[in-house]
C-alpha cells in the first residue's frame, strides 16, 4: 500500500498525541508534531524526495524521522506507530480533538473510567460520571458535552489559509503554459470563504489538451479523479480536491461568474436575466420567448468579462466577496455597492509579537519587514503576564520592553512609527491583566480573551464591556476568540459590545490569521453599520505572518467594509492624533 504525504503526516501527528498521553519528553513529542507539519506543507511527493536522498534536508526531518518515512513508503505502515497503538488506545487521540480536553484529561478518563472513545466519554458525561474526577466538576462536564457536540458539526473542509496557497501554486504553473490565455480561481475560494471544500480553477484556452495533461501530472497530485477534454479533477497530496475547467475566451465572463457562485446569488441573477429577456448560464446570455424558453436561432450574447455580464443586466459589477445573497443584488441594481477596502489601503499593522513573548523575531526585525511592506506604523503587542504559556511579560519585563521600543522608534524617525503596546488578557473575572498605571505608559493597548472562554453569554459580554470601557484600551483583539477548527466563538451580546465600542471609541479587530478571521464578516458588517471603528491586523508571530494581511482584507470585504471604516488605513499623522486624544 502506497501512503500519501497526508497519510504519513497524519500518522506522525497521531504518534505525537499518543506520546504526549503516555507522558514522554516534550521534545520527543514536538519532533513528531513538527515532522507532520513539514510533510503537510510539502509541494512534492515524499517518495520523489526520498528517491533523491533529500529527506534529511527537510526542516525538522532528522535521520530517525527519515528512517520512519522510508519504512512507511516501503511497507505502507510504521512499526513504531503500531506499538504505540498497542500501548495507548488510539481513540484517546480522537478524544483530544474535543475542545478543552488535553492529554492529561484524556489519560485521566482512560485510567479512572476505562474510557477510550468519544462515544464512551459522551455516555459517561450524560450520567454524571465525570464530575467526581480530579479537576473536574459539573461545569467541566457540561463543557465536554458541548465540545463533543461541536466536534460532530465539523465538516472536514480546509481553511482558506491552507487551500489558497496550494490553489495559487497550481494556477501559476498552468498560466505558464503557452496555450493558457487567462486563468482564475473560482468557487468559494474566490469569494474568500473561511473554509473551502473543493477548489475550482478556470483557464481560457483554444487548446485544452496540453493544459489538462500538465494539470493531472503535477508533482502535488496524489490521485487523478477524472480526466476529460474540458474538465479534470485531482486529489492533491494534502487531500484537497481541485477541479479544472478549460473554456474558450469568448465565454470567460459568464463561466467565471457562474462557477464563482454563490448558488443563491446565481439564482437571483438568473431571475433578473429572465426579466431582461435572457436565460443566463455558464455559456452565454440566450434570448427567451414569452414562455421563458430559449429561442434557438436567436443570437446569443457572449461575455468575455464578468463586468459585461452584470452590465448586460443593468447592474453594477459585484465583487466576488459580496456574492452571498446578502443584499448585494439589490445594491448593484441601484448602483449603490460600497467601495470595498483593498490591500493597498492598509498602511499599518497594530498587532504583532516578538521574541519578548512567543514571537520568533525581534523588534527591529519586525520593523524592517513592515517597512518593506509599505507600513508607516506598527504596534509591538506582546502577551501580558497571565498568559504564561506564551511567555507573557511581567510588569518589569513590559516596562523594559517599552524602553527598547522607544529606542527603536527614535532610530527610525520618519521612516516608521513603532508603538509600545501589549496584548493584555481580559481575565476570567473581568479584570485587566495590568493595572491602569502601567497601561498609561503604553501607546497602544489591546485587550483580548484567552481564558475562561466557556463562560456564559452574560459573563463574556461583561468582560468585553469592561475592556472597552477601560480608558487605556484602544482595541479588542480577535473579539469572538474563535480558532478554526478547534474552537468556536464565545457567546456574547454583540449588539451591546458593538454599541459600547462605538461609544468609547474603541477599535474592534479583524484578525487576519486564517485560523481566526475574527471578527467574522457578519459581525464586521454589523460593526461598521453601527459606526464602530475597525482595524485589520496580522497578529504576526514571525515575519512571514505579516503576509496574512490579505486574508484579513478579504474578510473585511466580505463584511462590506470600506477603507474609511478601518483605522490602519489612516495616515501616520491622523493615527498619532487619535492615539493622543484617546488618553484620559
Amino acid at each position: 500500500m502506497s501512503l500519501s504525504n497526508r497519510e504519513i503526516a497524519d500518522i506522525f501527528a497521531r504518534c505525537a498525541d499518543m506520546l504526549q498521553i503516555r507522558g514522554d519528553n516534550i521534545h520527543r513529542v514536538l519532533s513528531y508534531r513538527r515532522a507532520a507539519e513539514t510533510i503537510r506543507a510539502l509541494p512534492r511527493d515524499l517518495r520523489v524526495i526520498a528517491d533523491e536522498g533529500g529527506l534529511t534536508k527537510l526542516k525538522y526531518i532528522g535521520r530517525t524521522i527519515a528512517a520512519k518515512i522510508e519504512e512507511m513508503l516501503a511497507t505502507g505502515d510504521l512499526d513504531f506507530y503500531q506499538r504505540l497503538r498497542a500501548e495507548v488506545p488510539e481513540g484517546l487521540v480522537d478524544i483530544m480533538h474535543i475542545n478543552g480536553v488535553g492529554p492529561k484529561k484524556a489519560k485521566l478518563f482512560w485510567q479512572r473510567l476505562g474510557i477510550t472513545t468519544i462515544a464512551q466519554l459522551q455516555a459517561a458525561a450524560q450520567v454524571d460520571e465525570l464530575v467526581a474526577l480530579p479537576g473536574m466538576g459539573a461545569k467541566s462536564q457540561a463543557k465536554i458535552l458541548a465540545g463533543i457536540e461541536a466536534l460532530s458539526r465539523r465538516t472536514g473542509r480546509a481553511s482558506i489559509g491552507a487551500a489558497l496557497p496550494a490553489a495559487q501554486a497550481i494556477l501559476t504553473q498552468l498560466l505558464q503554459l503557452p496555450e493558457a490565455q487567462q486563468g482564475e480561481l473560482a468557487g468559494s475560494i474566490r469569494r474568500g470563504r473561511e473554509t473551502i471544500g473543493d477548489v475550482d480553477i478556470l483557464i481560457a484556452s483554444a487548446a485544452a489538451a496540453p493544459i489538462m495533461r500538465k494539470f493531472v501530472t503535477m508533482e502535488t497530485v496524489a490521485r487523478v479523479l477524472g480526466h476529460g477534454p474540458s474538465k479534470s479533477s485531482v486529489e492533491l497530496l494534502s487531500g484537497l480536491q481541485v477541479d479544472l475547467r478549460v473554456l474558450e475566451k469568448a465565454r470567460w465572463g459568464t463561466a467565471l461568474q457562474y462557477f464563482t457562485g454563490s448558488l443563491t446569488h446565481n439564482v437571483k441573477l438568473r431571475q433578473i436575466a429572465l426579466e431582461h429577456g435572457y436565460s443566463l448560464n455558464e455559456h452565454a446570455l440566450s434570448p427567451v420567448d414569452e414562455d421563458k424558453q430559449i429561442i434557438e436561432d436567436a443570437e446569443k450574447i457572449l461575455c468575455d468579462s464578468e463586468e459585461k455580464v452584470y452590465a448586460a443586466l443593468g447592474m453594477q459589477y459585484v465583487p466576488p466577496e459580496l456574492r452571498e445573497d446578502s443584499g448585494e443584488i439589490e445594491a448593484a441594481r441601484t448602483q449603490t455597492l460600497p467601495q470595498l477596502i483593498t490591500r493597498a489601503d492598509i498602511a499599518a499593522d497594530l498587532h504583532m509579537h516578538t521574541t519578548w513573548s512567543d514571537g520568533k523575531q525581534g523588534i527591529r526585525e519586525m520593523a524592517e519587514a513592515c517597512i518593506k511592506r509599505g507600513h508607516h506604523s506598527i504596534a509591538i503587542t506582546d502577551h501580558s503576564r497571565s498568559l504564561g504559556i506564551a511567555n507573557g511579560l511581567s510588569i518589569e519585563r513590559l516596562l523594559a520592553q517599552v524602553e527598547e521600543v522607544r529606542r527603536v522608534n527614535a532610530e527610525y524617525g520618519d521612516r516608521l512609527t513603532v508603538l509600545a503596546g501589549t496584548e493584555m488578557d481580559i481575565k476570567a473575572d473581568g479584570a485587566m491583566d495590568y493595572p491602569d498605571e502601567v497601561l498609561a505608559q503604553l501607546d497602544f493597548v489591546i485587550a483580548s480573551l484567552h481564558s475562561g472562554l466557556g463562560q456564559g453569554r452574560e459573563q463574556i459580554t461583561q468582560r468585553l464591556l469592561n475592556a472597552i470601557r477601560n480608558p487605556f484600551v484602544r482595541m479588542v483583539g480577535h473579539p469572538t476568540a474563535r480558532q478554526y477548527p478547534k474552537r468556536g466563538e464565545v457567546a456574547a451580546d454583540w449588539d451591546a459590545v458593538i454599541a459600547a465600542a462605538r461609544q468609547h471609541n474603541t477599535i474592534l479587530e479583524i484578525n487576519a490569521n486564517p485560523l481566526r478571521l475574527d471578527l467574522k464578516p457578519e459581525l464586521a458588517r454589523l460593526a461598521k453599520d453601527n459606526g464602530a471603528l475597525l482595524a485589520i491586523n496580522t497578529d504576526a508571530h514571525r515575519i512571514e505572518h505579516l503576509d496574512l494581511m490579505d486574508f484579513g482584507v478579504v474578510t473585511a470585504r466580505r463584511g462590506w467594509v470600506e477603507a474609511r471604516h478601518v483605522v490602519n488605513t489612516w495616515s501616520s499623522e491622523r493615527l498619532r492624533q487619535w492615539l493622543s486624544n484617546r488618553h484620559p
